[in-house]
């Protein structure tokens, strides 16, 4: 089952607008990224979640958001998880957003907090 984010696209309708924008066919995009036009297609129909590598080059080649597509793809990517696994609060931080569903509005002030804090942070070790 295809992942959708707030706006309803799934991840690969997501990666098809980008090729379409560019006015790309699927052999243009699979000669850019050294795929077959049948993988990319199974992206775009969503039968298939791209490895990390792959959505960082069709971030690139497409101008679209790379956090954006790992959400939509379900994906935290490598580093988040180590991460996570050195600092254990930060998964309770993520349990906590879920078990109150927090809704877009919020988690983009809680984002705009982190911001700052690491801003402080950064001020107080100089």
């Amino acid at each position: 089952m295809a992942h959708r984010s707030v706006t309803g696209k799934s991840l690969g309708e997501v990666v098809r607008d980008g090729r379409l924008a560019k006015q790309w066919s699927l052999r243009d995009l699979a000669k850019r990224v050294e795929k077959t036009p049948s993988y990319l297609s199974d992206i775009e129909n969503d039968r298939r979640v791209p490895a990390e590598e792959m959505l960082k080059d069709l971030a690139r080649l497409l101008d679209l958001d790379f956090n954006d597509l790992m959400a939509r793809a379900g994906r935290f990517g490598e580093d988040i998880v180590r991460y996570v696994t050195r600092e254990p609060m930060a998964g309770a931080l993520f349990r906590q957003v879920s078990d109150h569903n927090l809704n877009s509005e919020q988690i983009r002030k809680l984002s705009e907090y982190t911001e700052k804090l690491a801003s402080a942070g950064k001020k107080d070790k100089k």
